[in-house]
């Protein structure tokens, strides 16, 4: 199965990353991949809460639901939209992952469960509970010849969600985030290869990346991992662009049965 991550710079212009995004999944369309994903947050990254609520829409009305389900269609692949913001209030929203069949139809969609409430430090503190509502469950979908783990940047720090996935049959964990600058350099390549090791899955997380009109900084490197935690394809860096790998599936098999420690169940006393 050829994949595809794509690698972002969204803004607070929700029309100019839609547009931005599907040339991106057009070109990754090109380059033969059936299975294409894009970062959290794809059509708008926006800090404030007023300029949001005054920016996004219900699903039914969203113009990126629209336009992707109408692109999957057009160009015959599955394509998973690492996150958009929909609006579920007055002054709430779901930070809302969605898998698109080739059809155009949604499979299935995810809310984020962990939101980033944390201090990083003294000047960066994150609070998405002010604006966004958690996900009460975990969400795996089916394509042809994969099983889906779906999941959103904070979630990745939650060991117990991928185990779950890889116990219920996932082959391919997806994680698509905006990390931040400081996070992503201490911490991104250790937690999606850890994650992937314990797994025995395929994990492909693609990333928000650079300067953000908001203000915000993300890390980039869009990461593809294999079963065994082996990088297969990274962004060098925090520039657009698209990564592509082949999954097979039989590898996931392979390592499994080599480490079945993702089956293991230990009961601990203390």
């Amino acid at each position: 199965m050829r994949t595809a991550c794509i690698q972002m710079r969204s803004g607070v212009d929700m029309a100019a990353n839609i547009k931005e995004a599907s040339a991106l999944i057009r070109k990754a369309a090109g380059g033969g991949a059936k299975l294409i994903a894009t970062p959290e947050m794809t059509h708008v990254l926006q800090r404030s809460s007023k300029h949001l609520f005054a920016s996004i829409y219900t699903q039914d009305q969203d113009p990126g639901v629209m336009a992707f389900s109408r692109l999957a269609k057009e160009l015959n692949v599955h394509l998973l939209i690492g996150s958009l913001a929909i609006k579920t209030g007055s002054d709430r929203a779901a930070n809302r992952s969605f898998l698109f069949g080739h059809d155009g139809h949604i499979i299935a969609h995810y809310d984020k469960i962990h939101l980033f409430d944390v201090q990083v430090s003294p000047e960066e503190v994150w609070k998405e509970s002010r604006i966004y509502d958690a996900g009460d469950r975990a969400v795996m979908a089916n394509i042809p010849d994969a099983k889906i783990g779906m999941s959103i940047c904070y979630d990745l720090r939650f060991p117990n969600l991928y185990r779950h996935y890889a116990q219920s049959g996932a082959d391919i964990l997806m994680i698509p985030a905006a990390f931040t600058r400081v996070t992503g350099l201490a911490h991104w390549h250790s937690l999606l290869r850890a994650r992937a090791i314990e797994t025995g899955c395929y994990v492909m997380a693609p990333a928000q990346g650079g300067q953000h009109a908001d203000g915000r900084e993300t890390y980039g490197h869009s990461l593809i991992v294999n079963p065994w935690g082996e990088i297969i394809a990274e962004c060098p860096d925090n520039e657009p662009g698209i990564i592509y790998a082949e999954l097979n599936m039989k590898a996931v098999q392979d390592v499994r049965r080599k480490i079945p420690a993702w089956n293991h169940n230990p009961v601990y006393q203390t």
